[in-house]
C-alpha cells in the first residue's frame, strides 16, 4: 500500500511542470480556451473582422469567458491595460484603440470604463437571443 508521503513527495505543481519539463524533455500540452464554433462559423464571416479586430476581440473574450472573472456572468471583463494588451497582442496602441471602436460599433463589446469591457458570450445581440444568453439582468 502507498502512503501519502510518497505521493505527495512525486507530485508537482504546474508553476514547476512548466519548467521541470523543459529540462526532461518532456511534452507539456498547451493550455485551451472555449471559444463558441459560431464565432468560426459566423461571426468572422458575416462581420469580416480583420487580423487585429480578431485579436482585441479574442483577448477581450478569454478575459471575460476563459479565465477566472468574478463578473463572468455579467459578461463583464477585469480591468486592463490598454498598453499590456497592446504589448501581449504585439500591436501599435493605435491598432488597439481602432480595433476597440470597430467592434463597439458591431455592439460586441461595450466599454464600461478604460480597460474595463461588457462582451457578449455569443458575439452579437441576435445570437445571444438565439442561445438564449442573458446577463443577469445586466444589459447593455
Amino acid at each position: 500500500m502507498v502512503d501519502l508521503h510518497s505521493i505527495l513527495a512525486e507530485h508537482r505543481s504546474k508553476d514547476k511542470l512548466d519548467s521541470s519539463a523543459k529540462m526532461v524533455g518532456e511534452i507539456v500540452p498547451p493550455t485551451t480556451s472555449e471559444i463558441p464554433d459560431i464565432f468560426f462559423d459566423k461571426v468572422i464571416v458575416d462581420f469580416k473582422l480583420n487580423r487585429i479586430e480578431i485579436l482585441v476581440l479574442m483577448y477581450i473574450y478569454r478575459r471575460v469567458w476563459c479565465f477566472p472573472n468574478l463578473h463572468r456572468s455579467h459578461g463583464i471583463s477585469q480591468m486592463m491595460s490598454h498598453t499590456e494588451m497592446a504589448k501581449n497582442l504585439g500591436l501599435a496602441i493605435e491598432d488597439i484603440y481602432s480595433a476597440l471602436r470597430k467592434l463597439e460599433e458591431y455592439e460586441m463589446i461595450k466599454t464600461i470604463r478604460a480597460g474595463q469591457y461588457f462582451s457578449r458570450r455569443y458575439f452579437s445581440k441576435e445570437l445571444d437571443a438565439q442561445f438564449k444568453q442573458n446577463y443577469d439582468d445586466f444589459e447593455i
